[in-house]
């Protein structure tokens, strides 16, 4: 929280398939790293999750009175 009633997060997670580069099967990504050939990107399979924060606003100001991570995981 800043002073003056600004909630600031830099980065607060990855949203999408735990296993996986950018939500993208590993294989797929590693294989057109080395080749810089095209390749069909399919989305990565299994554990996902999903982090975010909450901000808790004052109503009458409109600043923010308290931030906190959230996250969602299911496999």
């Amino acid at each position: 929280m800043l002073p003056k009633g600004t909630a600031y997060q830099t980065d607060c997670g990855m949203t999408g398939p735990y296993d996986s580069v950018i939500g993208v099967e590993k294989k797929t990504v590693i294989q057109k790293f080395l080749t810089q050939l095209p390749m069909r990107f399919e989305a990565a399979k299994g554990m996902v999750e999903l982090h975010a924060v909450i901000i808790t606003l004052d109503e009458t100001t409109g600043r923010a009175t308290g931030i906190r991570p959230y996250a969602i995981i299911e496999g």
